[in-house]
């Protein structure tokens, strides 16, 4: 008997398709996306031969030329970057964009989480499972490249836009993916492309004739800051960045010395915008005083809250800004590397950022001398892949090093030891976005706007039933009431407001006159998260939405820690045991079964997705009576 087993091969086209990416074996690093990812280890503390950290870009490349990984292409990706096949499968399987199962040549995924399903994208789903089949039914021609498949997918970050679609498609010359948002299920044929009735979102969601309204607060735009250049500059041309103040600020850091710019982010208390609210200047200093080296500085740009596009509008439309202040960032605490992480289903904003960080880097703005000022500074933009666990930080750092993306336990803390086991700072891309005021107006003076807790402007997410749905800015202190308003008001009657994405909790319509602040959610119970506001109206069916949670995070969590992957499934059980009145006992023992489960995931469960899945629903049953009415 012949024991030994002949692996699978790739293709030609596969191995082309990793070849553009790496260079021809043996050639070293000439691949086509070399100046994107020329320094993994330069100045790294790694070995030339430490290529695993691009097995998520290896395995993109797979997944858009092919449409699904193979064994051979997977096992050519392994031989080139000397990763067991077993941990690289391992790592396929972990993210949702990927598929080591045979996919047709085009897949539509259409939204149906939190803001859409406000807005009808359940009835969407339903006409096109009536007309095509439940989701995974190839459709067209079986044999030929016209053949697509359709399926449901966790929110995309368009929410502001109709229901949204992210189509991946295969071939060397297409796009791998691209966003469009439908109105109803006419605007997918059997081709898989969307023609007629739907607006194209690649174009940018900020024009009035776009069918959504720019991205600003209503009113007086002088007021802006974040935004004040959104609708303005051309996302795609440093000349006009430049021509409007850019890297005024980044000349401001070396004027000012990495003490003198770290003090300035001190004095403004600027305060992480991602939800956790840590004081930045603090980070910043702590990452700085390490005497390990190298250092590293990440922009965590995988924004996957359910509800948020804050970031991503950012991205789209003011790319140049967040290469300068990750720049400054860099500058200030050492770090002579920079990553940006994006989500994997923003196209538009990947494309930009690197065509924003190509032009930077040939103008002198990245590279071994930036500006002539004797200090090196490059970034590297890599993507993810459809995990929201990866917005976790230490979870993210798993990704960029090529392992699955699973958070670990802290301590050691990321500014001791982060990405690649080396002092790391990380902020998310609004935070980054502030420090560009900071140093053009001066830490006092930004402290000077918002409240003495939570200082300078903030960036809200309106979705959901609002008249005009959008990013809006405003100084933290404004109310609920006051955002509603800016957003055009209510359509219909009010039934609740989510706050902070799936993993905040809701309010009610007796609640519109909090203020957003930091100190006051932590006194009044509530959270801002990610800047999520998320009104539904009476037509809205909450039961649905708060079952819509349940599945997210059971889908979401990554399964390490038991609390989580456990917890986050019995949650979800004990829901549909509610709603379906087949109660385990009666009906306060299902909901004193919901505490306890909330209970032991807030308390053990290793990251934030864990601590935090149960905090809508619970949110559901005490503070909307949610489950009384569903029974009654």
């Amino acid at each position: 008997m012949d024991l030994h087993l002949t692996p699978a091969t790739a293709t030609a086209d596969e191995r082309a398709a990793v070849d553009e990416l790496l260079g021809a074996p043996g050639s070293g690093w000439h691949g086509a996306e070399r100046d994107e990812l020329t320094h993994r280890v330069a100045r790294g503390g790694r070995s030339a031969r430490d290529d695993r950290h691009l097995l998520l870009p290896a395995l993109h490349a797979l997944q858009a030329r092919a449409g699904w990984i193979t064994e051979g292409g997977l096992n050519y990706v392994c031989e080139r970057l000397t990763v067991p096949p077993a941990e690289a499968y391992g790592v396929a399987t972990f993210y949702a964009m990927f598929s080591v199962e045979p996919r047709p040549p085009r897949v539509v995924h259409v939204c149906d989480d939190l803001a859409c399903r406000a807005n009808g994208a359940a009835r969407i789903c339903e006409q096109l499972e009536a007309r095509h089949g439940p989701p995974g039914t190839k459709l067209g021609d079986p044999q030929g490249d016209g053949s697509w498949t359709w399926l449901r997918s966790p929110c995309l970050g368009h929410c502001e836009a109709p229901t949204p679609v992210l189509v991946q498609r295969v071939g060397p010359r297409a796009r791998d993916h691209e966003v469009v948002g439908v109105e109803d299920a006419d605007a997918v044929d059997l081709e898989g492309t969307l023609p007629g009735a739907y607006a194209d979102l690649e174009g940018g969601s900020n024009g009035e004739d776009g069918g959504w309204p720019a991205p600003q607060a209503r009113g007086d735009r002088s007021g802006l800051r974040l935004l004040k250049r959104i609708g303005v500059v051309d996302p795609e041309s440093f000349d006009d960045y430049h021509a409007h103040g850019g890297y005024a600020a980044l000349r401001r850091a070396v004027e000012l010395g990495v003490e003198g710019t770290i003090r300035e982010v001190s004095d403004a208390k600027l305060l992480g915008r991602g939800g956790a609210a840590f004081p930045t200047g603090v980070k910043w200093k702590a990452v700085a005083e390490q005497p390990e080296h190298p250092h590293y500085f990440i922009c965590n740009a995988d924004e996957s809250e359910p509800g948020t596009f804050k970031d991503r509008v950012v991205m789209e439309h003011d790319p140049f800004a967040l290469i300068e202040a990750l720049t400054i960032a860099g500058y200030a605490t050492g770090s002579e590397q920079g990553y940006i992480y994006i989500r994997g289903e923003y196209p538009l904003a990947t494309r930009r950022l690197r065509h924003a960080i190509g032009e930077a880097r040939h103008r002198g703005y990245l590279g071994e001398d930036v500006m002539g000022e004797g200090f090196r500074f490059d970034v590297e933009l890599r993507r993810g892949a459809g995990a929201y666990i990866c917005g976790e930080e230490t979870a993210l750092f798993n990704s960029l090093e090529g392992k699955r993306g699973e958070p670990r336990n802290k301590p050691p803390f990321p500014v001791k030891r982060g990405l690649f086991g080396k002092p790391t700072g990380i902020n998310n891309v609004e935070t980054l976005l502030n420090v560009l005021e900071i140093l053009e107006i001066g830490g006092a003076a930004y402290a000077e706007i918002g409240t003495e807790g939570s200082t300078g402007p903030r960036l809200f997410c309106l979705s959901g039933n609002v008249a005009k749905p959008g990013l809006y800015e405003a100084a933290f202190g404004v109310t609920l009431r006051e955002l509603l308003v800016m957003a055009g008001g209510v359509t219909g009657e009010l039934r609740a407001v989510l706050l902070g994405g799936a993993a905040g909790g809701f309010v009610t319509p007796d609640d519109l006159d909090i203020r957003m602040t930091f100190e006051d959610a932590r006194a009044g119970g509530y959270t801002l998260g990610s800047g999520v506001v998320m009104a539904l109206n009476d037509d809205v069916d909450l039961v649905d939405i708060v079952l819509r949670i349940a599945r997210f995070f059971r889908d979401e969590s990554c399964g390490q820690c038991v609390p989580c992957r456990v917890g986050t499934v019995r949650q979800e059980e004990a829901l549909h045991r509610l709603v379906a009145e087949r109660t385990i006992g009666s009906r306060d023992d299902e909901l004193a079964l919901l505490d306890d489960i909330a209970v032991v995931m807030r308390d053990a469960s290793i990251c934030g997705l864990g601590q935090t899945a149960a905090s809508a629903v619970q949110s559901a049953v005490t503070t909307l009576h949610l489950f009384e009415e569903a029974r009654s």
